[in-house]
């Protein structure tokens, strides 16, 4: 995984309100790839959460995917 790539978060993150299926962007790579900061924006550009997560909480976009729009719970 590569900075700037977008991924799919694979598990539910209830704090920041992500749910599995929740696509981001990676902003920086730990340690080899063993971790990644991901960036999750709102389609209006508002950013919703920064995570840094273990690799195995992402999974690189898959070909033929597509977005699908969901609103956030309140806060």
């Amino acid at each position: 995984m590569k900075e700037h790539e977008r991924v799919v978060l694979t598990a539910d993150l209830e704090a920041q309100g992500l749910q599995a299926g929740d696509v981001g962007t990676i902003v920086h790579v730990y340690r080899g790839g063993e971790a990644v900061e991901v960036e999750f924006l709102a389609l209006d550009g508002e950013t919703i959460a920064v995570a840094t997560l273990p690799a195995s909480q992402v999974r690189p976009v898959g070909r033929r995917e597509i977005i699908h729009a969901r609103a956030l719970a309140s806060t």
